[in-house]
């Protein structure tokens, strides 16, 4: 869908008049008086005093029934209706009990003024509701009886029971969620409900095996997936408000150290697990890409969409970006003619409403990025369920990292980008030109499982947030670490859409992973905010790729030891601007540790049952030369004053 790329009409909307709830001349007084009050107590008792909650046992076309909370607007005019903003999670939506009152209903504090009914509901098999809970439970396309439920007949059937027994709302219903809650919502829009007007998909998981979460590209997200597991994956055998939350005794402060004493995988079990975490067991058993995962992935489903999507998500969001960028794809694809905006900030998971946006780890953007957004979100809401005006928002509103600004498009990528690849040269140079050189020539490394890279220089256990824009000149030191990089760049870079790895290489075992970095080094003179940054080596973007899924993610092929082989994959959007003076930097390992688990570099047909033996030392060579052009393959967004060819 396309539409005009307006921001001073995106702000406005943010002023656009909405059925708000009546704010007392007291409730005002008392707020201005006492600014030492912490706002979430002042929000929670705004809450507490203009809403009234009810719980509701919502039952679903097969007899299960799932627990909702209602939270209804206090007003002495029954005649009043409200539209439906709703949530549905597996992560409990405590507390339970009447009486029993949430401390934020909306994604800011604005949407409990606005005149809302917000719907929470604890998704089937999880805490208060009943049935089986399956993680990324697969859709039915058709369903032949009662019995074939989704997440999409589900939210069908709770919509459908709302509109029959809540008196006060007004036959529109909105949908929202972060992370798993937004696969909730992506996939409650499938054959939507009529009354579904507007909903927002925020990092939105869509492949638990292509890109988002727990793995990348076939390599397993270690340190994510074992953190994550070993408390959620803890069976429910029946309805209980208890979270199943655990902590676990890594017994040391150091993930990285805490992994590499733990071996091979297998140890997992053996070790911690025994074997009762169910959803850790289906990882361990689908090393490849089979119907298990296949049966996951939401993207080929999204069809038939009536309402209008808002789909959000952050460049530095290191559990999902794929999610976003793909279901918004995949939703513009399927359901031509609807709303269809996609947005993306400089934001870690959930950022946009977690935190201010300012900064992410060595990346500052300089202001409150957040306040961009919200507005934004505020005023598509309001249009699509309270009838406000229209905010003119464009297809694309996104932050340009490196430039620090956010921009408007009419699709995403944007139309007038070029083709372009930046080529590994000898002695470390980056180029827009193919090497010439007719020999095979080729840069090496000795990859060490026994000494894995590690992703982030932070110690600590689960897994870093701030690692997707941190100095990489820890890496670069290491001799298992190849890095070209341009000359100073004497214009700006703009690069605009995905990134494609385009390696030859060839290894002295049979297996390998290979890690690409895109990274923006810095003027010798730069300092911020009194900080002296001069030549860091901040990462823009990186993704590793395992590559015996060269050919297939479903069928996994050995590496024929000592051959030139191709290596290509995808590498998540970018929209950075490596300023003038600056140079672009590409980094190339193979480990990631422990962010991504190890790879044995032995060709063994389930990674995840490697043995301790099957762990060696490998020579990896990457070829630079014309007919094994090494390259990053990019989408250069010209700018105004550009030349027309980037040298």
């Amino acid at each position: 869908m396309k539409s005009t790329p307006l921001l001073a009409s995106v702000l406005a909307a943010f002023v656009v008049a909405g059925a708000a709830l009546p704010v007392s001349a007291a409730a005002q007084a008392a707020a201005s008086q006492d600014a030492r009050v912490d706002p979430l107590k002042q929000r929670a008792d705004y809450i507490r005093e203009h809403y009234t909650k009810f719980e509701y046992r919502i039952p679903m076309r097969d007899g299960k029934r799932l627990f909702t909370a209602v939270y209804v607007p206090n007003d002495a005019d029954r005649k009043k209706t409200y539209p439906v903003l709703m949530v549905r999670t597996p992560y409990s939506i405590a507390p339970y009990g009447a009486d029993q009152y949430k401390g934020m209903l909306g994604p800011t504090a604005e949407y409990e003024k606005e005149g809302y009914i917000f719907a929470f509901q604890d998704v089937r098999g999880t805490y208060m509701s009943e049935g089986e809970f399956l993680n990324m439970r697969p859709h039915i396309d058709v369903k032949r009886s009662s019995n074939d439920v989704d997440e999409s007949s589900d939210t069908y059937d709770t919509i459908d029971w709302l509109i029959r027994h809540l008196p006060q709302q007004n036959g529109k219903f909105g949908q929202w969620g972060i992370s798993y809650p937004g696969f909730y919502t992506s996939a409650g829009a499938i054959d939507s409900h009529p009354a579904l007007k507007a909903i927002s998909p925020q990092a939105p998981i869509a492949d638990w095996y292509r890109g988002d979460d727990m793995h990348r590209n076939g390599a397993l997200n270690l340190s994510m997936a074992f953190t994550f597991f070993h408390s959620f994956g803890v069976p429910r055998p029946e309805p209980t408000e208890k979270r199943g939350w655990r902590e676990f005794n890594y017994g040391t402060p150091d993930a990285y150290e805490f992994f590499l004493k733990l071996g091979p995988l297998a140890n997992v079990n053996t070790n911690h697990f025994k074997g009762g975490i169910p959803f850790w067991n289906d990882i361990i058993a689908h090393p490849d890409y089979d119907q298990f995962w296949q049966s996951r992935n939401l993207l080929p489903h999204l069809k038939n969409i009536k309402a209008a999507v808002l789909t959000v998500g952050g460049w530095y969001d290191t559990e999902d970006l794929y999610g976003p960028l793909q279901t918004y794809k995949a939703i513009e694809k399927l359901n031509p003619g609807i709303q269809n905006t996609l947005v993306i900030g400089p934001w870690i998971h959930g950022g946009w409403t977690r935190s201010n946006g300012d900064q992410v780890g060595d990346a500052h953007f300089g202001y409150k990025t957040v306040n961009n957004y919200q507005p934004v979100e505020l005023a598509f809401f309001r249009h699509h369920l309270k009838g406000a005006e229209q905010p003119r928002l464009p297809e694309a509103w996104m932050f340009e990292t490196g430039a620090n600004r956010w921009r408007g498009f009419d699709s995403w990528p944007p139309q007038q980008v070029q083709d372009q690849a930046l080529y590994f040269h000898a002695d470390g140079k980056l180029r827009f030109s193919a090497p010439a050189e007719q020999q095979p020539a080729f840069d090496e490394y000795l990859s060490d499982p026994a000494k894995p890279v590690p992703y982030t220089t932070e110690i600590m256990n689960g897994w870093s947030k701030n690692y997707v824009a941190a100095d990489q000149r820890f890496a670069s030191s290491r001799p298992d670490v190849l890095s070209w990089e341009t000359e100073v760049l004497e214009q700006d870079v703009t690069l605009a859409g995905p990134l494609e790895a385009d390696l030859f290489v060839s290894v002295t075992g049979s297996d390998a992973d290979f890690v690409v970095k895109l990274i923006d080094v810095a003027p010798a003179d730069l300092k911020e905010q009194g900080v002296q940054r001069g030549h860091q080596q901040t990462l823009v973007r990186g993704e590793p790729f395992r590559a015996r899924y060269r050919q297939s993610f479903s069928q996994p092929l050995a590496m024929v030891p000592g051959q030139i082989t191709p290596v290509r994959f995808s590498i998540n959007d970018v929209l950075h601007t490596f300023q003038r003076g600056h140079k672009i930097m590409v980094q190339v390992q193979s480990s990631w540790f422990p962010f991504i688990d190890r790879n044995p570099q032995t060709f063994v047909p389930n990674i995840y049952e490697a043995k301790a033996s099957d762990f060696i030392k490998a020579n990896h060579r990457v070829y630079r030369s014309a007919g094994q052009a090494s390259a990053l393959r990019v989408k250069v967004l010209p700018a105004i004053d550009a030349r027309p060819e980037v040298k």
